[in-house]
């Protein structure tokens, strides 16, 4: 079929098919990834780019953070190694922060796509790996130096030949060699997993070329997304929000105008870059501003080049949210993640009949090391990370999600893969009750999470919070989410981010936060006040407190489901 022949429907049946090669080729990389973050929540992003290094499609597994950032990464390859210069075999590797997802524990791999000699497009995947060397606390470091190995954009494969110099240094640069190594040949096979599966494409409808089909893509998307945004209000709207920090809070300020022609946010007034390490790459603030952005404008619409085109975002260098190198930034979904509320504050006062009360936001990553022996000896260290979430706010129209990674789209990870790669036990992992801001309609619940090192031997425990002073806000009469907490069992509470050596027999206590409710809970239906009280989502007194449940009604729900079954 000659692309001077695509009808619609052809165009179509193809872009459908752009969507199940990329989601193979992140398949392929979930399934053969080491990183347990990758491979059990799904902490990557995989997608296919024309020739000019456009995207056209990503997987549906991914995360904005990955995915809007790559978005663009394809281009710095570009202009590091111009198209003439590549060959079929090349594959390309970097974790430069501004070029790609943020921190350098993200590896980020490209491969052109050849067909007999020509090259017809890309295939860019990326991925977080657990060590990336540098500091084992990583809550001190005060530039991208002490954040580990920085690999600029250089060929890993070139004509088909692996470069082992560069693995070599890779290897040697991570506590764990195997896993890290491990990594690097997962996402350059899932890269060419999405090669082959493209040219199989191109095969079967006779395409020789992606130019049309990406002109088609892109032109729909765009066109798209600028009706959606015709149909807003149009003017400027301001918001702002207070983050916890570290040792003082974050100021975040943002300025949200809509036009005929697109929709623009400005952080201006923001706080500057802060000496820890939760500054944030530029490309990470385009990334999550963009996602928050589609999801109340665009959520029917592909993600790619030209759906992200009429999205533009704007900060003033030096401050948090564009920081300049060699600035911290290994934790800089601490200030990314919480962008979306931030955003969604300003559309609130334009359209708040789509827009969600604050919620958790930022995951809440557990994260624990130590040695299975003592003393210590190489080979026996372990360090695992289980992704854990809180409550999602309220939305107008129903009940915030429990436990739900959103903005980031990272699942939480099962426990038992965590103790299995760990001596690590967890002794509690429940629904935080009462965390839920109360309202007409109710926030998402947080998690109580309570773990100790099943040996002898004392460990470590890191972790890097938000929402611990302050709780996500409710709005119109919708009560605040639950804060956060940190500390032990034993009653002594622990700093919201950091390391902390955990002694023997001693357990960690977590709680995370949950979503801010929306309208006043006395207004909330009362069958689901009662089914909440059944189901322990909140407690006796908070139905009859807060929610102004009659008594005879609480005294009534407040036997559970499997109660009401016995009796």
């Amino acid at each position: 079929m000659s692309e001077a022949n695509l009808g619609l429907i052809d165009k179509q049946i193809m872009w459908s098919r752009l969507i199940a090669v990329v989601e193979e080729q992140a398949q392929t990389l979930q399934r053969t990834a080491f990183s347990t973050v990758v491979r059990e929540s799904g902490d990557l992003a995989a997608g296919v780019f024309d020739a000019d290094g456009r995207m056209l499609a990503q997987a549906v597994t991914g995360t904005p953070g990955h995915i809007n950032s790559m978005a663009l990464a394809v281009g710095h390859v570009i202009d590091e190694y111009p198209i003439p210069t590549m060959q079929p075999g090349d594959v390309f590797i970097h974790n430069d922060p501004w070029m790609g997802t943020g921190h350098t524990n993200d590896i980020s791999v490209t491969t052109p796509c050849f067909r007999d000699d020509t090259l017809v497009g890309f295939l860019a995947c990326n991925s977080h790996v657990m060590d990336i060397g540098g500091l084992r606390d990583m809550s001190s470091s005060t530039d991208v130096f002490m954040e580990g190995l920085y690999l600029p954009i250089l060929k890993i494969v070139e004509g088909g030949v692996l470069n082992e110099t560069l693995m070599a240094v890779i290897r040697a640069n991570t506590r764990q060699p195997v896993e890290t190594v491990g990594d690097v040949y997962s996402l350059i096979n899932c890269n060419d997993v999405g090669c082959a599966r493209l040219s199989e494409m191109m095969e079967e409808f006779g395409l020789e070329e992606l130019d049309e089909l990406a002109d088609h893509i892109i032109d729909a998307s765009r066109e798209a997304v600028r009706a959606e945004i015709a149909k807003l209000p149009k003017g400027t709207w301001r918001a702002s929000l207070s983050l916890d920090g570290q040792g003082e809070p974050v100021e975040l300020k943002a300025a949200l105008t809509v036009t005929d022609g697109g929709i623009h946010v400005d952080y201006s007034g923001s706080d500057g870059m802060t000496k820890s390490n939760f500054n944030v790459p530029f490309c990470y603030t385009l990334a999550y501003t963009s996602y928050a952005l589609g999801c109340i404008i665009a959520r029917d619409i592909p993600n790619n080049a030209g759906s992200l085109e009429p999205r533009t975002v704007s900060a003033p260098a030096g401050s948090i949210v564009n920081a300049i190198k060699p600035a911290a930034v290994v934790h800089r979904h601490l200030i990314g993640l919480m962008l979306p509320d931030l955003v969604f504050g300003c559309l609130r006062q334009a359209i708040p009949e789509r827009v969600p009360a604050e919620g958790s936001g930022v995951l809440w990553i557990v994260g624990a090391s130590g040695s299975k022996s003592s003393p210590s000896r190489f080979g026996d260290d372990f360090m695992v990370s289980v992704v854990t979430t809180g409550g999602m706010g309220a939305l107008p129209f129903r009940d915030g999600l429990s436990a739900t990674g959103f903005p980031s789209g990272v699942r939480g990870g099962p426990i038992e893969i965590f103790e299995s790669m760990s001596p690590v036990i967890v002794w509690r992992k429940e629904y935080r009750q009462d965390s839920g801001g109360a309202g007409r309609m109710r926030g998402g619940l947080g998690q109580t999470i309570e773990m100790e090192n099943g040996i002898d031997e004392p460990f470590f425990f890191s972790g890097a919070y938000e929402r611990v002073k302050f709780a996500p806000r409710g709005v119109e009469g919708g009560l605040d989410g639950g804060a956060g907490y940190v500390g032990l069992k034993s009653g002594s509470r622990l700093p919201s981010k950091g390391q902390h050596f955990i002694p023997s027999r001693e357990r960690v206590l977590i709680m995370s936060p949950g979503g801010g409710g929306i309208g006043d809970p006395k207004g909330r239906d009362r069958v689901m006040v009662e089914t909440d009280l059944a189901n322990e989502l909140i407690s006796l007194k908070a139905a009859q407190e807060l929610y102004g449940l009659e008594r005879a009604a609480a005294d009534q729900r407040s036997v559970t489901p499997i109660q009401e079954k016995i009796q």
